[in-house]
């Protein structure tokens, strides 16, 4: 969990410069994904699409609720 000063520093950074962090932090993270044999890479964007596919539904069910 992020510590209050972390979100309050998110929440004053501009759209920019969010965007700058989230870019960064593909360019970091990206290689990792694909280190690995290739059935745990496999699991792994396996796991990476139901979570996606898991936040996804949530949404559409809050979207769903909201409208009724």
């Amino acid at each position: 969990m992020l510590s209050r000063e972390t979100l309050e520093r998110y929440r004053r950074m501009t759209t920019g410069q969010r965007l700058k962090l989230v870019l960064q932090s593909i360019d970091e993270n990206e290689p990792y994904l694909l280190k690995g044999r290739p059935d745990v890479v496999n699991r792994r964007f396996q796991l990476l699409e139901r979570e996606n596919l898991g936040r996804n539904e949530n949404i559409l069910k809050g979207l769903a609720l909201s409208e009724g």
